[in-house]
């Protein structure tokens, strides 16, 4: 394994690893275990722990980036790219169920620690509300873009705490069918207020 492959399998088994374990209790020596590495070949890649937490929340800005410019390049409509935003919450279903939305947890987790790596975790909120904002616009609700993509925001991050906090009951589909219909009224020029 080159130098580069050895880094990303860093970079994704400490991604796993933060989300299911949480940033704090992950050690250098559970991502070197889980790569199957030395720890010294570990220090070669990574000095500090805070060096990987930023490689890790940039492969997943640029991760979701990706996901969601997908959706556009794919020809999908304003509220169609918002529809799929809101299905994330299905299509992760059984992580959520099990662990807790990947950007909340490690948001939620760096703010309790008062870790300087929180500025990086918001900023996967940041791509989030900024992408959503554009696509409200691009409905014709400029006045209340950015109010409208806080609303979904909120309602996807409650939802998925609560599916974490109930993983037996249906609460998470029925979350995501009214949040689809609250978007279907807000495409229809319905006044919903958020």
């Amino acid at each position: 394994m080159n130098s580069s492959e050895t880094r990303e399998k860093i970079i994704t088994a400490a991604d796993r690893l933060y989300y299911e374990r949480g940033f704090d209790a992950t050690s250098f020596a559970d991502v070197a275990e889980v790569v199957g590495i030395s720890r010294g070949n570990f220090y070669y890649h990574f000095k500090t722990k805070d060096e990987m937490l930023d490689a890790v929340i940039e492969r997943r800005i640029l991760e979701r980036a990706a996901m969601l410019d997908g959706w556009i390049d794919a020809g999908q409509s304003p509220k169609q790219c918002i529809a799929s935003f809101i299905r994330i919450l299905l299509m992760n279903n059984q992580k959520i169920r099990s662990y807790g939305c990947p950007v909340g947890t490690l948001f939620s987790e760096l703010s309790k620690l008062n870790h300087p790596g929180e500025s990086g975790a918001r900023a996967l909120y940041d791509l989030f509300r900024v992408w959503l904002k554009r696509r409200f616009e691009a409905m014709g609700n400029s006045d209340d873009a950015d109010s409208l993509a806080m609303h979904i925001l909120a309602r996807s991050q409650g939802a998925a705490s609560l599916a974490n906090a109930y993983p037996d009951e249906p609460f998470l589909e029925q979350e995501v069918q009214q949040m689809l219909a609250w978007l279907d009224a807000i495409a229809d020029g319905l006044q919903i207020k958020t």
